[in-house]
């Protein structure tokens, strides 16, 4: 399944690719590209084999989001997303029965996009141990979720959203809340309108006294316990994020090799490609590339192997963002006035790439809590 995945991860991001500037330009959702990637069998990718999915690990599902973030990273986030929720499903820690069933099915029958709305305007995210504003009220034999999210990536194609809310019970508890995109109380406010990224959707959300099943719930636990997280979950969203964004590094690094190869300055008789210097700063970009895949790689075989990396796994993706970051500056060198003009991928690909710093944990609580681990060592 992996090669053949891969193979058809290839195929996609040829074509994606063929539209790329037009989505960055409209900010457009890209449905076209979502109901493909369901047709070719790549939103199940991770279901379970025997549910009648690809049945992949991470070292597989990271490598596709990767390929299909060369040619358009905003679907390859919305897919990444909803992999990383599917893989929680099909591990069978968080989900009830009865909404892991359903959820595969639907996903089984078309593009059933899923994601986790944790991210709120007063409240932050959840990754500053901040519980969410979002409530469920009880109300009979179910809940009323009232509420706002932000960041919601790939809401205008979402099936469902699972979204983080605290009970007005007397001992408050805290916990997600599965709600179909067709429940009564959902709107949509437009205001995704960043430099980079901007196909992926990721609109506030608003949840107006929307009822939900007592027993669609996920990690209902004493609010006084803070957020949690799931160190196998924490994994595969880390690897998956920092899949999107070398997935762009390698477009750029693709991009820049085939531009210093053609360009042909007046009196150098000889290609960019040429000079020693360019040479140079191309050198550095394959290293920085090249360091990433391992990266990633390694990260998520030890995934599969059964290991919980979670403690690095932000680290990793740190580290992944920051080549790609340090590679587009070396391109935007090579480029000149190419790498600023619209004419050419380059910027788009920057544009893309400064996108990453925003996903939570940001990289300041990444090497605060990396401080904290190190210090925390001379104690023992």
């Amino acid at each position: 399944m992996s090669d053949t995945a891969l193979e058809t991860a290839q195929q996609l991001s040829r074509r994606f690719a063929t539209t790329a500037a037009e989505l960055d330009a409209s900010g457009a959702f890209p449905r076209d590209n979502v109901a493909a990637l369901h047709a070719a069998g790549l939103t199940n990718l991770v279901v379970a084999a025997e549910h009648g999915g690809g049945g992949a690990g991470l070292v597989t599902a990271r490598r596709v989001v990767s390929e299909i973030a060369r040619g358009e990273p905003s679907t390859a986030l919305i897919l990444a997303m909803h992999l990383a929720q599917h893989a929680t499903i099909r591990a069978g820690r968080r989900w009830p029965a009865h909404l892991a069933d359903r959820l595969v099915t639907e996903s089984l029958r078309g593009p059933a996009l899923v994601n986790a709305l944790q991210v709120e305007p007063e409240a932050g995210s959840p990754s500053y141990g901040t519980l969410p504003h979002t409530t469920a009220r009880r109300d009979g034999e179910g809940w009323r979720v009232s509420g706002r999210k932000r960041f919601a990536t790939g809401c205008e194609g979402l099936h469902w959203f699972i979204v983080s809310a605290v009970t007005d019970e007397p001992v408050p508890r805290h916990g997600s809340f599965a709600i179909p995109h067709r429940a009564p109380g959902i709107r949509i406010l437009r205001t995704w309108d960043s430099a980079g990224m901007r196909a992926t959707g990721s609109h506030d959300v608003v949840f107006e006294d929307v009822p939900v099943p007592y027993e669609d719930t996920l990690d209902l636990a004493p609010a006084s316990l803070g957020p949690r997280r799931d160190e196998a979950q924490m994994v595969w969203f880390m690897a998956l994020i920092g899949a999107v964004y070398h997935g762009v590094a390698r477009a750029l690094r693709d991009d820049i090799l085939a531009f210093a190869a053609r360009q042909s300055p007046g009196g150098l008789g000889a290609s960019l490609a040429t000079l020693p210097r360019i040479q140079d700063e191309l050198g550095a970009i394959e290293v920085l590339v090249e360091s990433s895949e391992r990266l990633l790689d390694s990260l998520a075989a030890e995934a599969d192997a059964g290991g919980t990396p979670g403690a690095v796994a932000a680290m990793l993706r740190l580290v992944v963002l920051e080549n790609a970051l340090r590679a587009a500056e070396r391109a935007l060198v090579i480029a000149g006035n190419a790498g600023v003009s619209r004419q050419f991928p380059f910027e788009r690909h920057h544009r893309n790439l400064l996108c990453g710093r925003t996903h939570a944990p940001n990289p300041v609580l990444v090497r605060a809590n990396a401080a904290k681990t190190a210090l925390a060592r001379l104690d023992t």
